[in-house]
């Protein structure tokens, strides 16, 4: 097998250069790299954050992430130096897909993103209004990871608003057995709270 067939190396920073992020900009990052998982490696995830005009992130649609930018005042090195903390700190790790490192969740940073993803997605519930958006958004959560969900239903039970049940009733028509469970929960948790 010639040069085409081995993997790409990459080299994290030296541990006493890298960055720690702030707790903001932890969440920012992690938000960043749900956009590539397993699609794009360190580079890339910089790009993104930085709010790089490079092809490639235009190419992929990432200039429409919310987080496109969000470090537009740091240096590519210093948010590659925050994303080293990142893999260092298990936040993130890298895996290969055939020859190219991809940036995955670790476990670590995935239980610290699914409450926030969560939580974006109980705001956008919050603000969709109208049968046809209610449709698409119940469309779209049937895709979503099932964790996700879980940790969802369990925030919107906890927020006691009445106002979602009618969302949670035209969701539970479409949902798997296990998630119309977990929905009927939901519910019954809102209700007992009303009462």
């Amino acid at each position: 097998m010639g040069r085409k067939g081995r993997q790409v190396q990459y080299q994290l920073t030296p541990v006493d250069e890298m960055i720690e992020p702030s707790a903001e900009e932890l969440v920012c990052i992690l938000r960043a790299a749900d956009a590539i998982i397993f699609a794009a490696g360190r580079d890339m995830l910089a790009k993104l954050l930085k709010g790089s005009k490079d092809k490639k992130v235009l190419a992929h649609g990432l200039d429409q992430s919310i987080v496109y930018g969000c470090f537009r005042e740091r240096t590519l090195a210093d948010i590659t130096k925050m994303i080293d903390w990142m893999i260092r700190s298990r936040y993130l790790a890298v895996e290969y897909d055939g020859r190219l490192p991809m940036i995955v969740f670790a476990e670590k940073g995935w239980e610290r993103y699914k409450p926030i993803y969560a939580h974006e997605l109980h705001q956008i519930i919050l603000k969709t209004t109208g049968d046809e958006a209610v449709q698409e958004l119940v469309e779209k959560l049937k895709n979503k990871n099932r964790e996700v969900i879980l940790t969802l239903l369990e925030q919107m039970a906890e927020s006691k608003n009445i106002g979602v049940i009618r969302f949670l009733e035209k969701w539970k028509e479409t949902e798997v057995k296990k998630v119309r469970a977990r929905i009927n929960w939901a519910i019954a948790q809102i209700r007992r709270a009303g009462s």
